[in-house]
Parts: structure tokens; C-alpha cells; sequence
């Protein structure tokens, strides 16, 4: 498992350059080349500044063209994924394609098409299905924890703008691609993709229909499952207040996570016994259990995870979405083992499997497309199960 992998990483923007921030954790990750089409001295300058030893390419053809180079992240703008993805899995890389796949269903489909028949791994970035924190809440799904499901709820909340300025127009124009409705899928789409895919992976249930209002700056969906079950989230750039979050309200308990933070409110008076190692704290009104993402594996180290709560602020969910993806290299098959799960040797048979698949990539693309399509239209999506199948 220390196999030192080589790899690119196409696109230096903003999400290029966190994703070089994950891999210089990982000290089995050798970035080889970092890729990007605008090619100022001081962009290349900060494009390497976590990866030293990479070299600076201006044509991703030649990064593909690279036989050394097994693994591929692809981190341009949206609308730019489909030819460097095609030409990737053609050339026989590993890929992790950023989410949403593209702009468009049909060029969402083209992708997933690829990586679904790929024969090397293809892994989308939604990283949620990656970090430990989701997984722990999905195992308290998948006994029965929560309950039946009443509703969900979802926010990312920043004071921010997407207007950058550039030294040329041209460079203007290609920076600004999140503001222009042609490039981008605009907040649900762009940011929006992951709490909904996050909510229907949890609930193992795929939406039927979407409603929306809002504008550039705010946007709020209403994003409805099988059974009733509805999920509102609200995306803006006007307030950090909220931060990121999602809550599921079950009749059992409910469960709130934050990034790397997790809690759980039970309303079932009954103890099932794994109360004990966990540590409780005022959350609101409410008393909370925290939910310590990788209790399994503390207690088979002997801690105890209510002792342990603190976790590393720069393992991420991209950091562990990028460890996932190196793992799957190394065992030639999709997995989600990190460094969070449990030691393959002492628990062989234990499970982990990769969630981020290019089915599961569509099927968010999708959502978060027809989502953005319903706020500018001011109309309820419908067919969304049957559109969303691979």
C-alpha cells in the first residue's frame, strides 16, 4: 500500500490547486505534471507551490502522451471536462474527473459513458461519498438508527463573489466561466451537486422531481424524493452565516454533519449500547451525541473515540477522496479504503467500497443541471429517476 503513484493534475485553478494541496499529504502521490492553458510566471509559480518537483505543461495532450503518468485529476472548468476526459481514458490513465461531470446531460453522458466502460479506474469527485464522516453516518442509516425519514435540509452559505479580475479580457473572460450560464451550472449546479448527491446517497433514493427560485448570488431548492421525503437547500454567496451543512430529521434521531464534524439528536429513549464511547455536547436546544467518524478503527487500536474527537483540519474530504483514488490504483479495483478504515490485514473481509462512480457522477450531474434549469425557469422538473440512469 506504499506504492508511490504518479500523477497530473490538469486544470491550476482554484480547485487545482486544492486538490495539489491534498496530494502534498500524501506522501506516496508523485505529481509529475501540473497542466494549464494561461501561462503567466507567477500562475506557474503558485500552481507549483505544492507540487516543487512537477513540471509545468501548457498542452494536456503532452501530459497524456506521458507513459509514466498512471493517474489523471481532472480539475479544469465544468465545460472543459469532456474532450480531456475522452482523450484520458483513451490513453489508458486512471482518471478522477471533478464535480459536475460537465455542463450539459448529454456531455455528462458521454463522460460516464467512458469512465463506466473504462478498464482503469475512474473515480468522480464527489467527495462526501469519500469522507469518513458520511460513511459513519451511513452505517448509522443502514441500522436503522434514524429512522424512517421526515425530511432533510442543506446549506452552503459564503460571502464571496465569483467576479475576478484579470489582466487582459481574454483572461477575464475564462476566470469569470462560473458567471456565464453557458459554461456554468451556476450554484446548484457547481456547489449544490454535493449536498444533493450526499442526501440522496444516504437515503438510497434517487429524486423524482425539483423546484427552485432564486438568482445569481441565492438560490433555494426543493429537491423531492421517493415517499414524501423532500430536501431544502438554500445556496448563497451573500452570508457566510451557516457555513456548510446537511441534516437528515428522522423519527429516531437526527443527524447534522459538517464537513468533518458529525452529531447525532436521538429522540428513541432506547440505549443501544454504542453510547457509551461517544461524547455528548449542547447543540442549540438540543443535546448531541458527537459522532467520531473513524470509531471503528480507534477502538480496534484500543482509544477511545469519545477521547479522540479531534481530527487532522487538513484531512479534508478531498484528501480523503484523493487517498481513496490512489488506493484504487494500487489494488487495480475501485475502493474507498483510506487511512480512516480499518487495517486491511487485521480485517481482511471488511468492506469499503468506491461510491464515486461514474453512474453515481451522472446521476448528480443530472440533478444538479435540471436543479439550476428549475430556478431559471421558475418550473418543477419531473422525470428526474428516468433521466438519470446511465
Amino acid at each position: 500500500m506504499n506504492e508511490t503513484i504518479s500523477l497530473a493534475v490538469i486544470g491550476a485553478g482554484e480547485r487545482g490547486k486544492e486538490i495539489l494541496a491534498a496530494l502534498s499529504l500524501l506522501p506516496d502521490a508523485s505529481v509529475k505534471s501540473v497542466c494549464d492553458s494561461y501561462t503567466s510566471p507567477l500562475f506557474q509559480k503558485k500552481a507549483l507551490e505544492n507540487a516543487p518537483k512537477a513540471t509545468f505543461v501548457t498542452d494536456y495532450k503532452k501530459v497524456l502522451e506521458d507513459k509514466t503518468v498512471q493517474g489523471i485529476f481532472v480539475a479544469t472548468p465544468t465545460h472543459l471536462h469532456k474532450q480531456i476526459v475522452l482523450d484520458a481514458v483513451a490513453a489508458g490513465k486512471h482518471v478522477f474527473c471533478e464535480a459536475p461531470l460537465a455542463h450539459t446531460v448529454e456531455e455528462a453522458r458521454e463522460i460516464a459513458t467512458a469512465g463506466k466502460s473504462s478498464k482503469q479506474i475512474f473515480q468522480v469527485g464527489l467527495h462526501n461519498r469519500s469522507n469518513p464522516q458520511h460513511r459513519h453516518v451511513q452505517h448509522f442509516m443502514d441500522i436503522g438508527m434514524v429512522g424512517n425519514v421526515a425530511r432533510a435540509e442543506a446549506g452552503w452559505n459564503k460571502k464571496a463573489s465569483w467576479r475576478r479580475t484579470a489582466p487582459t479580457p481574454e483572461r477575464e473572460t475564462a476566470i469569470n466561466w462560473r458567471l456565464d450560464p453557458n459554461q456554468s451550472n451556476g450554484l446548484l449546479g457547481e456547489v449544490g451537486i454535493h449536498a444533493m448527491d450526499t442526501i440522496s446517497w444516504l437515503l438510497k433514493e434517487s429524486p423524482v422531481s425539483v423546484t427552485g427560485f432564486g438568482n445569481e448570488k441565492s438560490v433555494t431548492a426543493i429537491v423531492e424524493f421517493p415517499k414524501g421525503i423532500r430536501l431544502t437547500y438554500n445556496a448563497t454567496l451573500g452570508s457566510s452565516f451557516g457555513g456548510g451543512y446537511e441534516l437528515l430529521c428522522g423519527e429516531y434521531s437526527s443527524i447534522l454533519i459538517r464537513g468533518t464534524r458529525g452529531w447525532m439528536i436521538k429522540e428513541d429513549p432506547r440505549v443501544i449500547g454504542w453510547e457509551v464511547y461517544n461524547k455528548r455536547e449542547q447543540l442549540g436546544d438540543d443535546v448531541a451525541y458527537i459522532l467520531v467518524a473513524n470509531a471503528s478503527k480507534l477502538l480496534s487500536e484500543g482509544l477511545e473515540p469519545s477521547k479522540n474527537i479531534d481530527t487532522n483540519p487538513r484531512h479534508t474530504p478531498l484528501y480523503f477522496a484523493c487517498e481513496g483514488f490512489l488506493n484504487s490504483i494500487r489494488e487495480g479495483q475501485p475502493t474507498g479504503r483510506t487511512s480512516a478504515s480499518l487495517p486491511k490485514d487485521k480485517y481482511p473481509n471488511e468492506k469499503y467500497p468506491m461510491y464515486a462512480t461514474a453512474e453515481a457522477g451522472f446521476a448528480a450531474t443530472v440533478v444538479a443541471i435540471r436543479a439550476n434549469e428549475a430556478v431559471k425557469t421558475g418550473t418543477k422538473i419531473t422525470n428526474l429517476r428516468e433521466e438519470s440512469t446511465l
